[in-house]
């Protein structure tokens, strides 16, 4: 068993005096008393599921140090840093001692953080593994936050956790490609910050989202994230900031607003400018396409009419608004030859634009909400006016019943791509900054947390979708538009071990009092949805099993995003292959100089005229009167003023006598 290991061999590099260097009385236990140190364990409950027969029953000497030699044993310990992980604990890290066998020769500690958990061998079995095209009864295997394997019989080393998948299906991770964090917006304060936003994405299945800011989700963020950012002005600076946040920073992604005057609103030739730049540097345009002029106007006119309340936003910002602006974005794309991903899509007309866009060959993406997929705006009418406001999104729910379920069909047939939560919570003190101008009103609603199970229920349950289409729709076309495919969106080998376990059959209702994304209003309460996501694994990390969260703050990575994605440019740029100009024998006959195409006409030189002629000289005269030359003169005199005036004679009666009568 220990052949080759010897006293002389065995701690060569091991002395007295360098063994504990950094260790003394005064530091090695500071944070341990007798009360504290050991104040959960009992004889009871200190190793009630170790017994002497199971302890080491996997463990033989032929197996127990196959693997270890006096060359390798100790070849990563120094005694600088031996210890040099053991600090005091803190929000991310805890220290934790694990028992060890009696023949090991020193006590040993293990760091347990976040950050480790990605190393973690876990399979999940008996499960049917979903993808956007196709779904299979396959076991997933994963280890160093990577699934390593996905089929059936697969090699499995021991120590593996098993999750036992029967009857359930197996997804990747959900991504919300518009989720507001740590925000202000109109002058109101999100009441989520990165720590409980992506708490609560994590609960509900979505394993990454798009924000807006770095600096903040670094030390908070739960789960993976990618950035995009606003352009709301243009000039050469924008331009230039534009491109190093894509060359040096991750950023693929730019937002655009056709809306909110004054505020972010950009110009017909602003937003052309800024594609033309999306094009050039590989970058993802979304745009908010509503008339912004209009909806400022329509607004005045309401609050004219002494309509105040959360039923403005609705008719203030009609259906025509969103459908006008949607036409003239992908028209504006398209002379950009730029790929457009439109945002909150919320009405059939402007769906309608899209698919008829699709049709002719346009390269237009577009995503809807939860909320404009699945409600309507009467709420908007409801007469509790705290109810009204929180609907208050833009562009609005609208009026006509149909429209949602008109527009979860077009999420089921590939027209809309995309479905996002828009999560942007405010709580009614803070919608109350409008309760006399509903213009004040913040706009934004909760979502994060309840996406997945809605768009379950509403499309899938209703026939509108298949599980194929749930996950394109939540995952996968969002991984593919941002360049993140297949690393995530996908159950392959290789991929992000970002999965969830999903129960079709189970259900839950959904109520305010029991979510965890921040917001005192939930636009779903008591909805009653199938499909419950059981076991949520975030880049290999358990993060979230059976409704009980396991997950530190700020374990969430950055994802830099490459920038052309094949999934909008590709066609685009085969597309400018396409454009060829026509082969043919040069012209060889006269040209006309350009100085003689005036003479040639009659009106005089174009080059060098000062005598009064050229464009505004008088037109020659051939015989007959230009009838559109006036004599009128501004100076007051008259082309027939040399004409000698003849005196007049008053006439009394006009030829052939007076007459008389009513006339």
């Amino acid at each position: 068993m220990f052949t080759s290991l010897t006293p002389s061999t065995m701690f060569t590099s091991l002395t007295p005096s360098t063994m504990f260097t950094s260790l003394t009385p005064s530091t090695m236990f500071t944070s341990l008393t007798p009360s504290t140190m050991f104040t959960s364990l009992t004889p009871s409950t200190m190793f009630t599921s170790v017994t002497p027969s199971t302890m080491f029953s996997s463990l033989t000497p032929s197996t127990m140090f196959s693997s270890l030699t006096p060359s390798t044993m100790f070849t990563s310990l120094t005694p600088s840093t031996m210890f040099t992980s053991l600090t005091p604990p803190s929000a991310r890290h805890h220290l934790r001692v694990v028992s060890v066998p009696s023949f090991w020769p020193c006590l040993r500690f293990h760091v347990s953080s976040s950050v480790n958990m990605g190393s973690m061998r876990i399979l999940i079995k008996g499960g049917k593994v979903v993808n956007d095209d196709f779904t299979q009864e396959a076991d997933v295997y994963i280890e160093n936050g990577i699934i390593q394997q996905v089929g059936k019989e697969l090699m499995i080393p021991g120590g593996a956790k098993v999750i036992d998948a029967s009857g359930k299906l197996v997804l990747p991770g959900g991504i919300d490609t518009s989720v507001h964090l740590q925000e202000s917006f109109m002058n109101a304060a999100i009441q989520d910050d990165f720590y409980s936003g992506t708490k609560a994405a994590l609960m509900g299945g979505t394993t990454m989202v798009l924000a807006l800011s770095r600096a903040l989700a670094d030390a908070k963020a739960c789960c993976d994230y990618a950035l995009h950012v606003g352009v709301t002005w243009w000039g050469p600076k924008v331009h230039n900031e534009m491109e190093t946040l894509v060359r040096e920073h991750g950023v693929n992604s730019f937002q655009m607003y056709m809306a909110y005057k004054d505020m972010m609103m950009l110009k017909d030739s602003e937003l052309y400018q800024v594609l033309q730049t999306c094009k050039d540097i590989g970058a993802i345009a979304r745009v908010h396409a509503e008339n912004g002029e209009l909806v400022a106007e329509s607004q005045k006119e309401a609050l004219d009419l002494g309509i105040s309340g959360p039923e403005g936003i609705e008719i203030s910002r009609p259906e025509e608004l969103e459908s006008e602006a949607t036409h003239r974005a992908v028209t504006i794309a398209n002379r950009a030859r730029c790929p457009i991903y439109l945002v909150n899509v919320s009405s059939a007309s402007a769906g309608d634009m899209i698919a008829a866009a699709k049709m002719q060959g346009k390269v237009v993406h577009a995503e809807t909400t939860v909320a404009h997929a699945v409600l309507n705006g009467s709420q908007y009418y409801h007469q509790d006016w705290a109810h009204a406001a929180a609907h208050v999104i833009a562009p609005p729910l609208r009026i006509d019943p149909d429209t949602p379920a008109y527009l979860m069909g077009l999420l089921g047939n590939d027209t809309l791509s995309v479905v996002a939560s828009e999560h942007r919570p405010f709580g009614t003190k803070q919608r109350a900054l409008g309760k006399d101008d509903f213009t004040k009103i913040p706009h934004g609603v909760a979502g994060v947390q309840d996406r997945m199970s809605v768009i379950w229920e509403r499309g899938v349950v209703t026939g509108k979708m298949d599980e194929n289409r749930f996950v394109a729709v939540t995952s996968s076309n969002a991984a593919k538009i941002y360049n993140l495919y297949p690393r995530k969106g996908r159950i392959i080998p290789g991929a992000d071990a970002d999965v969830v376990v999903w129960d079709p059959d189970a259900t839950r209702t959904i109520s305010v009092s029991t979510q965890v994304q921040g917001g005192d209003f939930n636009l779903y309460e008591g909805m009653r949805c199938h499909g419950v996501p059981l076991v949520t694994i975030s880049r290999g990390r358990l993060v979230c099993e059976n409704g009980v969260f396991m997950c530190a703050e700020g374990s969430g990575k950055f994802y830099p995003q490459r920038t052309f994605p094949d999934f909008l440019y590709k066609k685009m740029v085969q597309r400018e292959k396409a454009y060829k100009g026509v082969a043919r024998d040069p012209y060889s006959g006269d040209v006309a100089k350009v100085a003689n195409a005036m003479k040639e006409l009659g009106l005089g030189s174009l080059d060098g005229d000062t005598s009064g002629k050229g464009l505004n000289a008088a037109r020659v005269q051939v015989g007959i009167r230009d009838l559109h030359e006036s004599s009128f003169s501004l100076s007051g005199s008259q082309v027939d003023d040399h004409i000698p005036k003849r005196s007049s004679a008053r006439i009394l009666a006009p030829p052939g006598g007076r007459s008389s009568g009513i006339w």
